[in-house]
């Protein structure tokens, strides 16, 4: 059995789908109501916020980094399970507001990282990475326009 073989039955049909190679990009707000990501990142930047309403359950994230730096944007209370992924060379998951005892969601890691790494923001930090970009001014100035609220920043939000 060949890899690509075996890259084919590890994904599966419903899972949203994210390549980046050599560039950063960025999906904020309410971008998605999936719970599988297959991300594949290489010499670039992944954002992925997954703290909007849409996203129910647990979240499963199949992983294919070399290089590279994932920024996942959480929930106050989600805790991040990185026991499946594989590590090549240098690479740590940052993981400094960690929730301390149980609930919220599981956001489970699994794949590969080589020499990458992962950044996990939470709350404030979560909202203040989405406020620092092109994405939250443009919702910014659309919802100016439809006399509604932004929900980059806070995708819990409703937009009216």
């Amino acid at each position: 059995m060949n890899s690509t073989m075996t890259a084919r039955t590890a994904t599966s049909p419903e899972a949203e789908r994210v390549h980046v190679d050599h560039a950063v990009a960025k999906r904020l707000g309410r971008w998605t109501s999936a719970s599988q990501f297959d991300a594949r990142v290489r010499y670039g930047v992944l954002v992925l916020d997954l703290r909007s309403p849409d996203v129910t359950g647990d979240v499963d994230i199949r992983l294919d980094l070399q290089r590279s730096t994932l920024k996942l944007l959480l929930a106050e209370g989600d805790r991040v399970d990185h026991l499946d992924l594989g590590w090549t060379g240098r690479g740590q998951v940052k993981d400094d507001q960690h929730p301390a005892g149980p609930g919220g969601r599981v956001v489970r890691l699994a794949g590969h990282a080589d020499a990458s790494e992962i950044r996990v923001r939470r709350g404030g930090m979560a909202a203040l990475s989405a406020m620092f970009s092109r994405a939250f001014v443009q919702d910014l100035r659309q919802a100016r326009k439809n006399g509604g609220y932004p929900t980059v920043d806070d995708p819990t939000r409703a937009a009216r």
